[in-house]
């Protein structure tokens, strides 16, 4: 018997090595803008238009003179901390910039942003020996520090260290059982990635569109949503299909019960909720099922934690759905994605915009 071909990949070369150095780079929430430059650097080429907003949110714009104007959108920014204090003996306290997990700290490498340099450090934590068993006090923001090689506070500022300072962990991309991206920060650049694929993907196939699609890529996500709230105001868009990570439930600890029941592997998460415009969630819908991509389904009782809400509450309200990609092990530096659930969100993406595109009545987006 034949063995089937296997299925050719809509990613190429080029896109994972972009995406390696996309993930590799540092981009801390507030701080977003080397990795803004590396995403417009890759997307130009298949766009009419580029610009960045005040605060760094990168807008890639196809079509930029029509009147009715779609935004696909992911955010740009990662979990990061902030030096906090700094000790007479030279070790640093922290404090969050995001949603950094301090459980995950203990003995990580760091890199401490400065003005002039990239100063390395590491996350030090008592060894098992000294511990009192039964007793050991639990990593907390309390007592995480940070160790620099430093014996005083004037030998840490001498190497640019401050208050302010922005941190970041050291991990690098890989690629686990040929099945798996795992790294730190794919929450949610693997979001500006896959827009960014649609982006090429449309220029490939030479799809004319006859509205204005901003492909937005926003800062400030992971501390209340704060560039997709802005960049509304800038575009004013007619319809938003934001992209973000959600939590695969398969792997041990993890509650189905509380937290929905998500595989990696299985494709797109589209969401039911307050926010999702139902009209627009189903033609997300019709256009997996025309074209046979897999998708599971989750709900939100209220908000969906993502920039969808952000743009849904804006300007009397804008016609916005959200699909995710499931993840395993947010907001550590090991976050996982499952590559055919990479690619099948960009086909989804890809297809709900040529299904609008079919759709001319605009209209369609106006009512619930």
């Amino acid at each position: 018997m034949a063995k089937k071909d296997k299925k050719k990949s809509i990613l190429t070369l080029n896109s994972v090595d972009f995406l390696e150095k996309y993930l590799n780079n540092a981009s801390p929430t507030g701080f977003e803008s080397e990795g803004q430059k590396l995403w417009l650097n890759y997307i130009k080429p298949n766009v009419d238009k580029t610009f960045i907003d005040n605060y760094g949110t990168a807008v890639a714009v196809i079509n930029p003179e029509a009147e009715f104007k779609v935004v696909i959108e992911a955010h740009a920014d990662e979990i990061s901390w902030f030096v906090h204090y700094i000790t007479k003996d030279g070790f640093i306290y922290v404090c969050r910039n995001g949603g950094s997990d301090h459980m995950i700290a203990p003995s990580k490498r760091v890199n401490i942003h400065t003005d002039k340099r990239i100063v390395k450090a590491v996350f030090g934590w008592p060894a098992i020996h000294v511990r009192e068993a039964g007793k050991e006090e639990p990593a907390s923001l309390k007592n995480i520090f940070l160790d620099c090689g430093c014996s005083s506070k004037k030998e840490v500022e001498a190497l640019g260290v401050h208050v302010g300072c922005v941190i970041t962990y050291e991990d690098k991309f890989m690629i686990l059982n040929e099945k798996y991206f795992v790294g730190r920060a794919l929450d949610n650049r693997m979001g500006g990635f896959m827009i960014a694929e649609v982006a090429r993907l449309l220029k490939e196939n030479k799809i004319k569109l006859p509205f204005g699609l901003y492909i937005t890529n926003s800062v400030q996500e992971e501390v209340g949503l704060r560039g997709a709230e802005m960049i509304t105001q800038t575009i004013k868009p007619n319809v938003v299909i934001c992209t973000d990570v959600t939590h695969c439930t398969q792997s041990p600890m993890m509650n189905k019960i509380t937290s929905g029941d998500i595989s990696s592997g299985l494709g797109p998460v589209v969401t039911y909720g307050p926010a999702v415009q139902n009209n627009l969630l189903k033609l997300i819908i019709k256009a997996a099922v025309d074209k046979k991509i897999p998708f599971q389904r989750a709900a939100v009782s209220r908000a969906t934690g993502t920039d969808t809400d952000a743009f849904a509450y804006s300007m009397g309200g804008i016609p916005s759905a959200l699909i995710s990609l499931p993840l395993r092990y947010m907001h550590t530096t090991v976050e996982s994605v499952h590559k055919d659930d990479v690619e099948n969100v960009i086909k989804l993406i890809y297809e709900s915009l040529r299904t609008i595109k079919n759709n001319h009545d605009f209209k369609y987006f106006k009512s619930n």
